[in-house]
């Protein structure tokens, strides 16, 4: 292995990638994300950056992902997956924002030895990666300019193709726990379904049959891994897959997908001869990490059932599960939510366990969620997941129960260790806990959705000349500047029943977000549109344009 970069074969590939002079690139909470067809140099730098990160975790895999999630079609983007399966580490985010945006051949050199330097990278190490990448038609030439990234390298590069987001995250944990005695799996597609579905069954043994679940696949690489899912589950779930048109144009996440019925609060068109009163759903996203469930009732009218509802069904099952098992004095179980949760699924928790707030991004989600014993954090958008910490997992395994009930309650936390997706949020994952947990129940969509009721809440933004002026505190609920600002928004709140709102800047765009809730939806609207036309009013907007309607 050499101990200096290959400069001269970086070049002859850099050159064929040139970075456009017009963009700039920005690594934040998705990794770079914006129109597929301007992503060609980006993708070649992010191999290089593989390459190091895996030298300087002495030859780890690193895993490379690249979609746009729930994004529309024409975009797509590309993450890195740190070795345990988790995100990129925060300074690398940094240093890939950096070198993404170095304006030439020779730029990049510079940046790259940069990086060699400041981050101490010893480049005799070997460099280990594993790629893979959604249905995206831009796919496949971002792939090829990733694969120009590992060779200019040298990288061990290996192909995943077409799958899921957290499939992909699945094998890196896989790849890099292989042969421990933290093994987390087979890393392969074949690995990744026997795990879920042996555990599902074992889960849901002895249970009545739920009535077949129609899932909605977003028009995306979902369709294809719940395809193999449904194969593995056999008769113990039937799966009613729509939305299955992967090679179809403009079908990606349009009018469909869980971020389209999350945002509208509606069914995707394409279910409405599908769907049956009284019959339960779900939508994945473009990637399958998002999960919203969602039903008619008897007079066919929609209901949906978010992140937040996920949350409340997960956590008080995994309570109820460690006080039969009488290990309630030894693992604490915690949820992590944001500012976006619903007010009553806050008070719902509350009453149970504890429930921490932090700002919004799967980042400060996971890493709370790290500090409990057992850690439930779903965003309101359907993406999340559940974690057990290491010692949680050595004493469900070293534990002795004393009876047959507690026997059945360890058996069934172990099982839900293998069922759940630790690494990441993974809908198809969640889909199958959530199904555990309505077998157990016998909880049919509605017995769910009554476990609180949601308060009528409102989503605005508002566009401003310079998101960076809108600074927040106490995990974005609160506004510290401009000043006098949140003094106002305080002000009107008080004037409605059971009524929240917050004001944050975008993390990726030039508009402020307004969240409003209230005990009725009118009181919503109106004070999701006034706390909006304070926002407008500071960011010195002109008058005859405030926000008249929501966006």
């Amino acid at each position: 292995m050499t101990s200096s970069l290959s400069t001269d074969l970086i070049r002859l590939l850099s050159d064929q990638h040139p970075k456009p002079s017009n963009i700039h690139f920005q690594y934040g909470t998705a990794g770079f994300r914006t129109l597929g067809s301007t992503l060609d140099s980006v993708l070649f730098r992010v191999g290089i950056i593989a390459a190091l990160r895996s030298k300087k975790l002495d030859g780890r895999t690193i895993g490379v992902m690249v979609t746009a999630s729930h994004n529309p079609e024409e975009d797509n983007g590309v993450k890195l997956v740190d070795p345990r399966g988790e995100m990129l580490e925060a300074a690398w985010e940094g240093h890939s924002t950096t070198i993404s945006n170095a304006p030439t051949t020779d730029a990049l050199i510079e940046a790259l030895e940069s990086l060699v330097q400041t981050a101490k990278i010893d480049l005799s190490k070997p460099a280990n990666v594993v790629y893979a990448r959604d249905t995206r038609p831009s796919g496949p030439a971002l792939v090829s300019a990733l694969a120009d990234g590992f060779k200019a390298m040298n990288a061990t590069a290996r192909n995943a193709g077409v799958v899921t987001t957290p499939i992909l995250h699945y094998f890196v944990k896989c790849i890099n726990t292989k042969g421990t005695k933290y093994s987390y799996g087979d890393d392969s597609e074949e690995g990744y379904y026997q795990k879920l579905t042996t555990s599902y069954k074992k889960l849901v043994a002895g249970k009545a049959a739920q009535p077949a679940l129609v899932v909605d696949c977003a028009n995306g690489v979902g369709a294809l891994a719940g395809k193999q899912l449904s194969e593995h589950l056999g008769d113990t779930l039937q799966l009613v897959l729509e939305n299955t048109s992967i090679t179809k144009p403009g079908a990606l996440n349009n009018a469909c997908g869980a971020d389209y019925v999350k945002v509208s609060q509606k069914l995707p068109p394409s279910l409405a001869n599908v769907l049956k009163p009284g019959q339960r759903a779900c939508s994945l996203d473009g990637d399958a990490d998002r999960l919203i469930y969602f039903y008619l009732d008897d007079r066919g009218a929609f209901h949906m059932l978010d992140g937040d509802k996920i949350a409340a069904l997960v956590a008080a099952f995994i309570i109820e599960l460690v006080k039969v098992a009488g290990l309630d004095d030894q693992i604490k179980v915690g949820v992590v939510q944001t500012a976006y949760a619903n007010g009553a699924s806050t008070k719902y928790l509350q009453e149970r366990l504890p429930v921490k707030c932090v700002p919004t991004g799967v980042k400060h989600l996971h890493h709370a969620a790290e500090r409990y014993n057992v850690g439930v954090y779903f965003e309101a958008n359907g993406h999340g997941t559940v974690l057990f910490s290491q010692p949680t997992l050595d004493t469900l395994a070293e534990y002795q129960p004393s009876t047959p009930a507690q026997s059945r309650a360890v058996e069934h936390l172990v099982s839900l260790t293998e069922l759940i997706n630790q690494t990441v949020g993974d809908a198809l994952s969640d889909m199958l806990l959530v199904e555990v947990v309505l077998s157990h129940k016998s909880y049919s969509g509605e017995e769910w959705n009554s476990l609180y009721v949601d308060l009528p809440n409102r989503l605005a933004k508002v566009s401003v000349p310079d998101r960076n002026a809108f600074k927040t505190e106490d995990a974005e609920r609160r506004l510290v500047s401009p000043p006098g600002l949140q003094a106002r928004i305080d002000e009107l709140v008080n004037r409605y029943q059971g009524g929240r709102s917050f004001v944050r800047p975008s993390g990726t765009e030039d508009v402020v977000r307004v969240y409003a809730e209230a005990a009725l939806r009118t009181q919503a609207d109106e004070l999701a549109m006034r706390v909006a036309g304070l926002v407008y009013d500071e960011a010195g907007g002109d008058p005859s344009s405030r926000p008249k309607e929501f966006l």
